[in-house]
């Protein structure tokens, strides 16, 4: 999916804390270094959200942190966003915005618009301080929603992506859609059950693939703050490439790739087909309500 060359970007709508080696809070409640292996790829540690409980400081708004880094001023219009990740993960963000702002309310549901930061290297958060082995994430106790733009260039080379704009937007989206899920109470069930194809991170995770459909049913109707839409029509091409970077993230194919084996008993993200599948349902109806994987029986197949 491209962006209309003429959208307005904020560009200090996200920060920017690349080759800067600040510090920062070490993780309330005593925790540590974020432990996460590779396989555990576009989430929310369970771990950490045992640690620390969900929801963050009401004062904190859109990431902010008095000593944190500044907004990325090369970004300015879509055509910005065609041409550079970061812009991209700014664009999108801010589509994403005028998506859920705008959606929730219906069910009297307010929504302040999560932090987004691009890092490289390592970042401090109120979760702890992590590398970028971890991959994207959300740490739901400063809201704050963290992308090392090298992790998109990983995700084609090492993990299958195809490399499309969409699939770097579906990640973007994803982790969002944590954000919703802190919002709407659905993320405490990440706590809830052992790992496993059934358990609750599984369930998390895939909820959070069909709320990215939802904004990608939705993404090419959302405008900046001038009335220009941010995105261009959806493609085929456009689908392809998000639903190759739901399968190239699915437990089954990490562990394949890894051990050579499959063993559901270890999952926390779903598998490649269930990732692509809860995917569809949200682009497919673009409805909150289709998309309950906390209660669905059959994870294999939505709706059903």
């Amino acid at each position: 999916m491209s962006f209309n060359d003429d959208a307005q970007l904020d560009s200090g709508r996200i920060r920017d804390s690349r080759g800067r080696g600040r510090g920062g809070k070490i993780a309330a409640g005593g925790g540590g270094i974020i432990v996460v292996l590779l396989a555990a790829l576009l989430g929310v540690n369970p771990d950490m959200l045992t640690q620390l409980g969900l929801g963050g400081d009401p004062g904190i708004e859109q990431g902010a942190n008095e000593n944190g880094p500044a907004g990325i001023t090369e970004c300015q219009t879509g055509a910005d966003a065609n041409a550079r990740t970061d812009c991209r993960i700014l664009a999108t963000t801010q589509s994403l915005d005028s998506f859920w702002l705008s959606y929730l309310p219906q069910y009297d549901v307010q929504v302040q618009q999560p932090g987004v930061e691009v890092f490289d290297g390592q970042v401090s958060t109120e979760c702890g301080t992590a590398t970028s082995a971890v991959g994207p994430f959300y740490c739901p106790a400063d809201q704050v929603a963290y992308f090392d733009t090298g992790f998109f260039a990983d995700l084609s080379t090492n993990y299958g992506s195809d490399g499309g704009a969409l699939a770097e937007e579906y990640v973007v989206a994803h982790e969002y859609g944590h954000h919703i899920q802190n919002t709407i109470g659905t993320l405490a069930a990440s706590q809830q059950g052992a790992k496993g194809a059934t358990s609750g991170s599984v369930r998390v995770e895939l909820q959070a693939d069909c709320f990215a459909g939802m904004w990608a049913a939705h993404a090419a109707n959302t405008k900046d703050a001038e009335g220009n839409t941010f995105m261009e029509p959806f493609t085929e091409a456009d689908l392809r490439s998000a639903l190759s970077a739901a399968s190239a993230v699915g437990d089954d194919r990490i562990q394949e790739a890894a051990t050579g084996r499959v063993n559901p008993e270890g999952w926390t993200h779903g598998s490649s087909a269930q990732r692509q599948s809860w995917f569809l349902q949200g682009y497919a109806t673009g409805d909150i309500n289709q998309c309950d994987t906390l209660s669905a029986r059959d994870l294999d197949k939505p709706g059903g």
